[in-house]
């Protein structure tokens, strides 16, 4: 067996993630990943001063940390309450006029924001754990079509996935921070 190099055996060992399961059921796999993606995302937004997190460090872009945490709420919110449990609810950060708000409008408190994402991504476990199977549907409100917990959750690990990238990048921009 190869030996692992010993700059990674250093970081995974200082990884505060909790590890995803190599072996597991496939509900189980799934959430793991997508809690495995919103832990990074919280790493990469955390120990940075408040008032960076609104930058936005890669013109021409108008993405900052602030404004994907709020993006991240929103879809939260939309695809676990709105699209899978059927809640009417208000969306978050979005309107016809400003369908942008989330990365536009940084003029909230970063703190409260942080709290709505954790809020919904709490609000979006309870949505899972109530459902008895992936197999169970929801209706996709543009469409009218069903979707599955199972796309539910690969749909929000892909979104994860994506942002987790451009958060790497912001971080690396505002204070050299990488890995994660």
């Amino acid at each position: 067996m190869t030996p692992v190099p010993k700059h990674f055996a250093e970081r995974w060992a200082a990884d505060t993630r909790k590890p995803i399961p190599r072996v597991a059921t496939e509900a189980e796999m799934l959430n793991a990943f997508l809690e495995w993606h919103r832990q990074t995302f919280e790493l990469k937004c955390s120990n940075v001063d408040p008032g960076r997190l609104s930058d936005r460090g890669i013109p021409p872009s108008r993405l900052s940390l602030h404004g994907l945490l709020r993006h991240m709420a929103g879809v939260e919110r939309w695809w676990f309450r709105q699209q899978f449990a059927g809640e009417d609810i208000d969306l978050l950060n979005y309107s016809d006029d400003e369908p942008d708000q989330d990365f536009e409008n940084l003029d909230g408190d970063v703190g409260v924001a942080f709290d709505v994402w954790r809020d919904e991504c709490e609000r979006s476990r309870l949505v899972v754990a109530g459902a008895s199977s992936l197999d169970d549907t929801g209706t996709d409100g543009a469409t009218g079509e069903p979707l599955t917990l199972r796309w539910v959750l690969l749909t929000m690990i892909a979104e994860y996935a994506q942002h987790n990238g451009h958060a790497d990048l912001l971080r690396e921009q505002i204070d050299g921070a990488t890995g994660h």
